[in-house]
């Protein structure tokens, strides 16, 4: 079979219907969709200043190309691992569209990744930080619950910022949400967190409302849904103020709330599908985590082992 995409243009055009499948079929979060266009689009670049005229044309050899390419570049291993992971899946779509003869990518391995610990807060950080947004004022009343919320449920940014009103309910502080693949799942908050939303539902949604209606759980002063990008920036933006120092992100939270549970004695299975994690692999991550964190406490508290040290 001969490859059906002959020039750039219809290469474009192809990586445009597989962006298109990937929200309409697969269900793929913003993240994601932004972050495949871009690393389709830079493999694209790679073929034509290599001359590489169809996708038929490409083996093992190119695909090699292009990872030294990427190193040379000053690419990070996982920065080189996500590329792959965006050909990967759109090799298999050129497969299941029956527009290439043979997966090249089959042949090709990812570099090796570092095995790097997730960051976290500890419960200190995490209090000075939720204490910071002034909720005298509707906007300090959505990020305290925003931030609130995010701690006791271990959300993912893309999850929060997409909860509508009729995802919560107040009265057994349950969430519905659905995360990757569309998968449906159940979070818990605690009191804090249900108190903080109540105040917000109650006085400063409804004033940054005005005159506007949505569904949004959380709105900007506009009355509409907030972005991801926006809540990155309101996270950093208070962990200065907090005084914490080390930089802050949405997914460092998530990081905290995993570590917290497991070492406050939670199962592992059971924080697995608080995550949202396909594979407990993915959750085991946060093992080594408490048991690295218990390493320290033991050797700063333990006498004998102040001596041994």
């Amino acid at each position: 079979m001969t490859p059906l995409i002959q020039s750039r243009e219809s290469l474009e055009k192809l990586v445009y219907n597989y962006i298109r499948y990937l929200e309409a079929e697969r269900h793929a979060s913003p993240y994601t969709v932004r972050n495949y266009t871009h690393d389709l689009r830079h493999y694209l670049e790679f073929l034509e200043m290599e001359n590489v005229a169809t996708l038929g044309e490409v083996d093992r050899h190119v695909l090699r190309s292009y990872i030294a390419s990427l190193q040379e570049h000053g690419f990070e291993k996982s920065s080189v691992s996500r590329k792959l992971s965006a050909l990967r899946s759109f090799y298999s779509y050129l497969m299941q569209q029956n527009l290439i003869d043979s997966n090249p990518l089959l042949t090709v391995c990812a570099p090796k990744l570092d095995k790097r610990l997730p960051s976290f807060l500890s419960s200190d950080e995490v209090t000075h930080l939720l204490e910071i947004p002034d909720i005298t004022t509707p906007q300090g009343q959505r990020d305290r619950a925003m931030l609130e919320v995010l701690y006791a449920s271990g959300l993912r940014v893309s999850e929060i910022v997409g909860l509508n009103l009729d995802n919560i309910n107040i009265e057994t502080r349950e969430i519905r949400v659905w995360g990757k693949g569309s998968k449906e799942r159940m979070v818990l908050i605690g009191k804090p967190a249900d108190s903080a939303l109540d105040i917000y539902l109650r006085d400063g949604r409804r004033r940054l409302l005005g005159n506007s209606r949505t569904e949004a759980l959380f709105v900007n002063r506009y009355g509409r849904r907030l972005s991801e990008r926006f809540l990155q920036k309101a996270i950093s933006k208070y962990a200065i103020k907090a005084g914490l120092d080390k930089r802050v992100f949405p997914h460092m939270v998530r990081h905290s709330f995993a570590t917290h549970l497991l070492d406050g004695g939670a199962d592992l299975r059971v924080v697995q599908e608080l995550l949202g994690h396909a594979n407990l692999s993915t959750t085991q991550i946060y093992t080594h985590v408490t048991q690295n964190q218990a390493r320290k406490v033991y050797l700063a508290a333990h006498p004998r082992a102040k001596k041994e040290e």
